[in-house]
């Protein structure tokens, strides 16, 4: 089982004029980050894309190249990129050159995004929501198994055997599909054979448990070999010395985020009490000491007919950067080795 961290860059908060240099502060941050997370064991570090005042990421591939320029064996991915915005032959050639950068660590998450800044941005009418993403999906696929590519859709100009450079070190770069909680995205992960990142931030992940066999009974009525179906579980995480300390220090954080994303979406205002309920054995989010945040893994691992990778969401911005620090470190450290301990005595 990989053990990573998936994140979001959250912006440091200021005023307006110094946007530029604290932007440049947090990358800085993020990129002391991706170093102690190569030199803790880290399995992955993904970078998910957003278009908002809050998060520095709008371009994850940007900062998964410096990334790569600094770090020795950590994969880099994106967490997601958002490709019904995007033009799926660009985010081939600008991950094929992370790949090369990397020496072959570089992968892809694809979805459709929960949130929807990026189409107007961008000139796509979110009436196209799914239609845009499949569309596109197909044409990645072909752009990574083909140079020369024959294709035609109607929302990207047609190509006609134009060659993509430039190719990745990598064999066949990794895509992996991420899905939220929509029956249909977990079969089409099944029917194109592609590994599988359910994201779960919020409510029971055993709840998820037949969504997944759904991806997983796609999958081989598809006739694609079993031995490929890949379920990554993506969700939020922090971690400290003890239970008490990790729980307190990601709250105020996470506490403002979800309700200024709640009031956007008209959602009830929540408070520690459903935080608490969330980092409890039941709950979605791994948050805790080491121990703790390991056993976890296990039980939702578990409750899903078992997974391959966990990415923790842990974003920075609001939370402190040596905080930040000691999570990682922890999480490479401690959780890692605790999971890989306890895979080896079930095997």
């Amino acid at each position: 089982m990989q053990v990573g961290i998936d994140s979001f860059v959250g912006a440091i908060g200021g005023p307006e004029s110094a946007a530029g240099e604290l932007g440049a502060l947090r990358v800085q941050q993020l990129l002391e980050e991706v170093e102690l997370a190569d030199r803790s064991g880290v399995d992955v570090y993904g970078i998910g894309e957003h278009h908002r005042m809050e998060y520095i990421a709008s371009s994850p591939v940007t900062l998964l190249a410096a990334a790569a320029a600094r770090t020795e064996t950590i994969r880099l991915t994106s967490a997601v990129t958002v490709l019904s915005s995007d033009d799926p032959v660009r985010v081939f050639q600008q991950f094929a050159t992370l790949d090369l950068i990397s020496k072959g660590r570089a992968e892809i998450v694809v979805g459709r995004g929960s949130f929807t800044e990026s189409y107007p941005l961008f000139g796509y009418d979110l009436r196209n929501y799914d239609e845009l993403f499949s569309e596109k999906l197909d044409l990645l696929l072909k752009l990574r198994d083909e140079t020369h590519v024959h294709w035609q859709g109607e929302h990207r100009a047609s190509l006609s055997g134009q060659g993509v450079w430039p190719r990745p070190l990598q064999a066949r770069l990794p895509i992996r599909l991420g899905v939220g909680g929509t029956p249909q995205s977990f079969v089409r992960a099944g029917v194109l054979g592609l590994p599988l990142t359910v994201a779960i931030i919020g409510g029971e992940p055993h709840r998820f448990r037949p969504l997944v066999e759904l991806y997983r009974h796609a999958y081989q009525q598809a006739g694609h070999d079993p031995a490929g179906m890949d379920v990554a579980v993506h969700g939020v995480g922090f971690l400290a010395d003890s239970d008490r300390e990790a729980a307190d220090t990601l709250y105020p954080a996470h506490n403002e985020t979800f309700n200024r994303i709640g009031r956007e979406r008209g959602w009830a205002p929540q408070g520690r009490a459903s935080y608490d309920a969330q980092v409890s054995e039941r709950g979605s989010f791994f948050v805790g000491s080491p121990e703790t945040v390991a056993r976890k893994m296990w039980s939702v691992s578990d409750a899903l007919g078992g997974v391959s990778r966990f990415t923790l969401m842990i974003s920075g911005g609001s939370v402190p950067h040596e905080a930040m620090l000691r999570s990682i470190e922890l999480l490479g450290t401690e959780v890692r080795p605790k999971v890989n301990a306890a895979q080896a005595v079930l095997a």
